[in-house]
């Protein structure tokens, strides 16, 4: 998915920001309060995860940024390329299901967002190689979502925003339906995938895990409608691996997030 083209960039007030959203507010016709005020900073080639209890707004936060909707009041900001070129978005976005057409090919799901910016079939061609060689999906181009499992149904998904080349990429609990052993194996291959690629990462989980693994901040949302409540700054030595998520400065981290993150599901003071 694409951020709509007219939101206001960035660059020329805060340089080095991907994303900024100040006094931001979502009220829904239904009158409920989903989210805010809101106010949030992320540099550019940061891996942020938004984490908090369910319905505080993290997912309203994400398509608030991609554009897909509005805010009541307050700001949201983007950081666009200075000169887009045909085929190329500023935002990815990674839904919690693949969302992937039946009928298609892996390799025509891929190709949607360029088929509808008119690419020539060459120039796909070639971006759509790119982009299932980096999530490990080559040799499936011709197969159909009925014969993947859902890991790689989701590496789908995950190729499909990166055939794009986007600068920011939004993952809504992309992994949250996957069995351990295939979100471990999914969650190394996003971060190698982001340490080669050096994308602004924005990731909303509910894992306490997945949240201290994956980022370098960890942002823990308030109940709606949602705020920060607090954030971490999960500092580790590059790259991380099963050394880091079996060791002790990972427990501790898990610790602190969760000891944060109890009172807000719990209906307590934080």
């Amino acid at each position: 998915m694409m951020a709509d083209s007219t939101l206001p960039d960035i660059e020329s007030e805060t340089p080095g920001l991907a994303v900024n959203l100040r006094g931001v507010t979502k009220r829904y016709d239904n009158g409920v309060e989903a989210l805010g005020p809101l106010d949030l900073a992320v540099p550019r080639g940061e891996f942020v995860s938004l984490l908090g209890p369910s319905g505080c707004g993290k997912s309203t936060a994400l398509r608030l940024i991609a554009g897909l909707a509005t805010p009541t009041s307050g700001a949201v900001r983007v950081a666009h390329r200075s000169s887009e070129t045909r085929g190329q978005h500023s935002i990815g976005f990674v839904f919690q299901e693949p969302t992937l057409m039946p009928w298609a090919s892996v390799r025509d799901n891929v190709r949607l967002p360029l088929k509808l910016a008119h690419m020539p079939a060459a120039e796909a061609d070639t971006r759509i190689g790119d982009a299932l060689a980096q999530v490990g999906l080559a040799e499936f181009a011709d197969a159909f979502p009925r014969e993947l499992s859902g890991g790689m149904k989701m590496r789908v998904s995950l190729a499909r925003a990166l055939v794009t080349d986007p600068d920011i990429l939004l993952m809504d609990e992309p992994f949250a339906a996957l069995d351990e052993i295939t979100r471990f194996r999914l969650n190394n291959d996003l971060l190698a995938l982001w340490r080669n690629l050096r994308k602004t990462v924005i990731f909303v989980t509910h894992s306490v895990f997945e949240s201290v693994y994956l980022s370098q901040r960890v942002i823990v949302m308030s109940a709606r409608p949602g705020r920060i409540a607090t954030e971490f700054r999960i500092v580790s030595p590059e790259p991380r691996g099963e050394e880091f998520r079996t060791s002790a400065e990972y427990a501790g981290y898990c610790r602190i997030v969760s000891n944060a993150l109890a009172p807000l599901y719990l209906g307590l003071p934080g």
